[in-house]
């Protein structure tokens, strides 16, 4: 299966005023594509991150709620369980590895991502259970809606690199970042990306 991830920038900003980069992102089909996540990273320099608060991964319905979530370094996910039975949370990933055994209810302790990439998370009990971590080390990120639209707000004048991700993308599989300036002129740029997907 092949998967094109069709990004489609626009910004506009004065030399010191922040842009605005909106992306259209669609499957190799031309159908929106829920669920990607956009990294706006600065050349040659790393931006501060906050971490983001009060962030939650509900289980219902034996499913993970929302399928994936973006968060900064330094973020604590809370994983409340509203299903009658019980799951045993976690993650072998590299970037993070916990587990949180059969439980109903709210564990005591949020678990903290402390480390930029991606985290697969899975139930032990319920193998069908599926969701994604993604923990940015810039604090100009995205994630599309069911449309396959995101924004990234914000965005400072200079040279960035887009990275673009999505759970259907192999393992280790990553498209070439596209290369954006935020300068003195409007911007347009688009760039389509077909890469290998699981099938």
């Amino acid at each position: 299966m092949r998967l094109a991830l069709l990004a489609a920038a626009l910004a506009a900003a004065g030399a010191a005023e922040a842009a605005a980069i909106d992306l259209s992102l669609v499957d190799a089909s031309g159908k929106p594509l829920p669920d990607a996540v956009a990294l706006l990273e600065p050349v040659g320099a790393k931006a501060a991150v906050t971490p983001v608060a009060d962030v939650e991964i509900a289980q219902a319905k034996r499913r993970f709620h929302p399928r994936v979530t973006v968060v900064t370094v330094g973020s604590k996910i809370s994983f409340p369980n509203f299903d009658a039975v019980r799951h045993h949370v976690y993650s072998f990933s590299a970037i993070k590895t916990f587990e949180l055994k059969l439980y109903a209810g709210v564990p005591a302790e949020p678990v903290l991502f402390d480390k930029p990439g991606v985290a697969v998370l899975g139930c032990n009990i319920h193998d069908t259970m599926a969701a994604w971590v993604v923990v940015s080390d810039t604090p100009w990120y995205a994630r599309s809606a069911d449309t396959g639209k995101a924004r990234i707000d914000n965005v400072p004048a200079g040279s960035y690199q887009l990275h673009l991700w999505h759970p259907g993308l192999a393992p280790g599989v990553e498209p070439p970042p596209v290369a954006l300036t935020v300068g003195s002129a409007d911007i347009e740029r688009s760039a389509q990306i077909a890469v290998s997907a699981q099938p």
